[in-house]
């Protein structure tokens, strides 16, 4: 499936987005304030998922998930 901004509406990537949270936090905490920053790029348009997936995964990396 092409989840790119120019093949999904907003709609759709938020249901996206929130079906990949609910995911992300079975047995673990809510995510911070900077991965719904970052995620909330995608819903709006403005980074295509690979991008956000990048930047969350460089955030986990140097451990600044949980800094809010």
């Amino acid at each position: 499936m092409d989840l790119s901004i120019k093949n999904t509406t907003r709609e759709q990537r938020k249901e996206i987005v929130k079906n990949a949270l609910a995911i992300s936090i079975t047995g673990t905490d809510f995510p911070s304030d900077k991965v719904l920053k970052i995620v909330k790029e995608y819903v709006d348009g403005i980074s295509e998922i690979e991008e956000v997936q990048k930047k969350i995964i460089a955030l986990y990396k140097k451990g600044g998930e949980h800094n809010g």
